[in-house]
């Protein structure tokens, strides 16, 4: 039996499909490269946003005749789900199974479960108190070992669920509440990733901030149980919430030699009667405070953030104002979100106002100065050497990206301006290594480069 996953979302939905590949592996299926020759197709989705969910909705109809050509043919949907979703989703699955119970899916995929109801709960499930369960689920989710789409980088989930309870976010109503792995469990795959020939660990949390797994652990002190982990790699985390950023961990960032300088930390708005709407729990000023404190503590560090525009309520004025923060901060990156109203939510309570036009319109504007400033920060880099790992090579160029996270291009064997060096070089780079680049060029989107070393 073979099978594909399509994913929607952030890195915590694609670590989340590496998991459900390890699954499906051990239960020994097969991975197909092309959805038509499968046998089982595994939509791992996001609720967060409806464009995600209208797409799911739009290609089903490609499912259904894959059902036509192979009797076999089942679908199922996971992820970050909300109880309206499910309602919608109910009749074009064969299966709808919790994220946190996608060990349990070989035994619902068993031929006699779809002949009763694919809906109902699993009667492997024992009567324990509702807290209990839930830990018991959420500890064999960590412990089911993935499949990694990557040898170089890997996605290491510390924690789960969210407290926030931002007014648009569904997160807390698919994932739950804050749930910390243990430290021990973490440091095991960390070690096994280094010693497996992993150079990038990318720790994930919907806010990594929080994780305490006990009173003696939190996030400062993971960063540097596994900073000590003997090896040559770097750490990076997704994603952190300003209200829980502090200056001990700002230290340790700088302090630990393993961890890049590139630092997530979402805005969503630069207007303070926005972010209290959305329930952020942090000013414009506060924002702005911790971003001269990280640049006083870091250097060199790459700053990217999130943001949302058309907010309901959201005027130009404060919509401008989130613009003048983007100008102030000139951020590396920025992920911009037009707001559509999720079911559930406090703001979908709230009167979306601002015109689907006006929101692109939105949009454009911070690209432009997103555009710009990311054009200044890539052009400090020029006739810089820098460590870049190296994560593809063809026969022009090979690729990598900096401890910064941005994207680099680097000239050899057969560019002419390294043709006298192809036989001393042509063996210095590789994937999965690291390599002392110049900079030589830079556009808002990437660096360009040479092999020094």
């Amino acid at each position: 039996m073979k099978y594909f996953i399509r994913t929607y979302g952030c890195q915590m939905n694609h670590s989340d499909s590496e998991r459900i590949a390890g699954v499906l592996e051990l239960a020994n299926y097969e991975k197909s490269t092309k959805e038509d020759e499968a046998d089982l197709i595994v939509i791992n989705m996001c609720s967060v946003r409806e464009s995600a969910v209208s797409r799911i909705s739009g290609n089903f109809h490609k499912y259904k005749n894959y059902k036509k050509k192979n009797p076999n043919f089942k679908t199922v949907i996971t992820g970050c789900i909300l109880p309206s979703d499910k309602d919608r989703f109910d009749k074009l699955f064969d299966l709808i199974i919790d994220i946190k119970e996608i060990e349990k899916l070989p035994e619902r995929l068993k031929k006699d479960y779809f002949k009763s109801d694919s809906k109902v709960q699993n009667p492997s499930i024992t009567q324990e108190s509702p807290a209990k369960a839930e830990n018991n689920t959420i500890n064999d989710y960590f412990s089911i070992n993935p499949q990694h789409n990557s040898k170089i980088t890997a996605y290491v989930p510390i924690m789960t669920g969210c407290n926030n309870f931002c007014s648009y976010c569904v997160v807390p109503y698919t994932r739950g509440r804050e749930k910390s792995r243990s430290v021990d469990e973490i440091l095991n795959e960390v070690r096994n990733l280094v010693k497996n020939g992993y150079r990038e660990i990318i720790l994930l949390g919907q806010n990594v901030n929080s994780y305490k797994p006990n009173e003696n652990t939190d996030f400062p002190k993971l960063l540097q149980l596994i900073n000590d982990i003997p090896g040559d790699f770097w750490i990076k985390f997704l994603t952190s919430h300003p209200k829980d950023i502090s200056e001990e961990l700002i230290k340790t960032i700088a302090q630990c030699e393993k961890c890049t300088e590139c630092i997530h930390l979402a805005l969503q708005s630069g207007d303070n009667e926005i972010l209290e709407k959305m329930n952020r729990k942090y000013t414009s000023e506060h924002f702005l405070a911790l971003i001269k404190m990280i640049r006083k503590i870091i250097s060199d560090v790459a700053i990217t953030t999130d943001i949302i525009v058309g907010f309901p309520g959201e005027t130009e004025e404060q919509f401008q104002n989130t613009a003048e923060i983007m100008k102030k901060v000139k951020f590396d990156m920025v992920y911009i979100n037009k707001y559509s109203p999720r079911s559930g939510t406090v703001s979908a309570k709230m009167n979306d106002d601002v015109s689907w036009e006006e929101k692109k319109k939105r949009e454009d504007f911070l690209n432009i100065i997103l555009e710009k400033n990311a054009l200044e920060n890539n052009q400090e880099y020029i006739g810089k050497t820098i460590d870049v790992l190296i994560e593809k090579i063809d026969k022009d160029y090979a690729y990598g990206k900096t401890r910064s996270f941005k994207n680099v291009k680097i000239f050899h064997f057969c560019h002419p301006e390294l043709v006298e060096e192809i036989s001393k070089k042509k063996d210095a780079m590789k994937i999965g290594e690291f390599a002392k680049i110049k900079i030589t060029q830079a556009n808002a989107w990437g660096l360009e480069g040479k092999i020094i070393e």
